[in-house]
């Protein structure tokens, strides 16, 4: 793919505290590459600088095909889009048009512009509306247009949908989605959220203190983190140390504890692991009952430990020598009879499990 930005060898400091340390990332034409992590991970750090609004300590964020763009030509390639709209005390289509103004369009190439946006954005209708008196959806449809409408090379988006309540941001991401994808539209996009970045991204970058730990297609690095620590960070519930113990007929047996559980994978014999395995892959059944014909491999007889409301889901803990999570339904539960103290049958699939070699710690990307 082409790349649209280059970064190398950024170090950006405060004093003495290393606040990134970047030794290469590529942003592709046309991707919408998401930088995924916790508070605190370097997300907006690295956004503002792609920004120029943080000058690095050392290293480079250039655009590729013109590496040597003075500072205000480099910042007119890129527009950005922040969790608070910063609209101005003027009309919605007012706001719109503040940075074509600044660019010096004629005022019928800002109306064209004004216009068209306002109409993908689903606001036209506000057109005459004061900033202060929108919603904060609204706000945040007119900050989108407002960038949109420059049309630039880059657009960077730092977490634009967190203050807006649960339905709104939903409407916000799908009509975002549909934008992206008819614009072709070149994003760089900041979220701790992984929904966000499996509805609209391409690629995730995900990030832990000022390092990139993984860079990648979204649905494979959900699908196969390649350290612990994006492994919890992309939901894997359970992520528990092992030692391949044999293998046969490509299956290995992976022995943790007292407990032996089979799984895909191409390591040699004595290979120390984190087996990951997501609560969502496993089945429970109740002890009491036989267990219906499957092809899964595992089969673990558990203690329920613990039970905990997660909205839809019902957080199942569990004891089988190793400690499990698993996610059930409510109806589920129901059915089953679950309550801690329970036994039940953990079953889940041999290729459900996701390997780790034990040395994996810390960035790789």
């Amino acid at each position: 793919m082409e790349n649209l930005l280059e970064i190398r060898g950024l170090v950006l400091k405060a004093g003495k505290s290393t606040l990134l340390d970047l030794p290469s990332l590529d942003v592709y034409k046309n991707e919408v590459l998401i930088l995924l992590g916790p508070n605190g991970a370097g997300k907006s750090t690295l956004l503002r600088a792609a920004a120029g609004l943080m000058k690095p300590t050392s290293g480079y964020i250039r655009f590729a095909d013109e590496p040597q763009l003075t500072e205000l030509e480099y910042r007119r390639k890129v527009s950005t889009v922040f969790q608070s709209p910063l609209l101005l005390s003027d009309t919605v289509s007012g706001n719109i048009a503040t940075g074509l103004a600044f660019r010096g369009l004629s005022k019928n190439e800002i109306r064209e512009r004004v216009d068209h946006w306002m109409d993908l954005l689903h606001i036209t209708h506000l057109q005459n509306r004061r900033a202060k008196v929108l919603s904060g959806g609204e706000a945040q449809r007119v900050s989108l247009a407002r960038a949109f409408c420059l049309e630039t090379e880059l657009i960077l988006m730092d977490e634009p949908f967190s203050a807006v309540d649960a339905p709104t941001r939903q409407e916000l991401l799908e009509d975002l989605r549909n934008i992206l994808s008819k614009t072709n539209q070149t994003c760089i996009y900041v979220t701790h959220d992984i929904d966000e970045a499996l509805t609209i991204g391409d690629r995730v970058g995900v990030m832990f203190a000022g390092n990139l730990h993984q860079v990648g297609p979204v649905q494979s690095t959900f699908d196969h983190p390649k350290t612990p620590e994006v492994a919890a960070f992309m939901g894997v519930g359970n992520i528990i140390p092992g030692v391949v113990s044999g293998i046969k007929d490509d299956v290995l047996a992976i022995l943790s504890g007292d407990v032996t559980l089979e799984a895909t994978g191409q390591l040699p014999a004595g290979s120390n692991v984190f087996i990951c395995l997501r609560p969502e892959d496993i089945t429970l059944y109740s002890a009491d009952e036989e267990i219906r014909p499957s092809t899964a491999r595992n089969r673990l007889l558990c203690r329920i430990t613990g039970m905990f409301n997660q909205g839809s889901l019902i957080r199942i803990e569990l004891d089988a020598g190793i400690n499990l999570i698993a996610l059930v339904t409510r109806p589920s539960v129901e059915e089953l009879g679950l309550k801690v103290g329970k036994n039940v049958y953990a079953v889940f699939k041999a290729s459900a499990i996701h390997l780790l070699p034990a040395r994996s710690k810390g960035p790789v990307i």
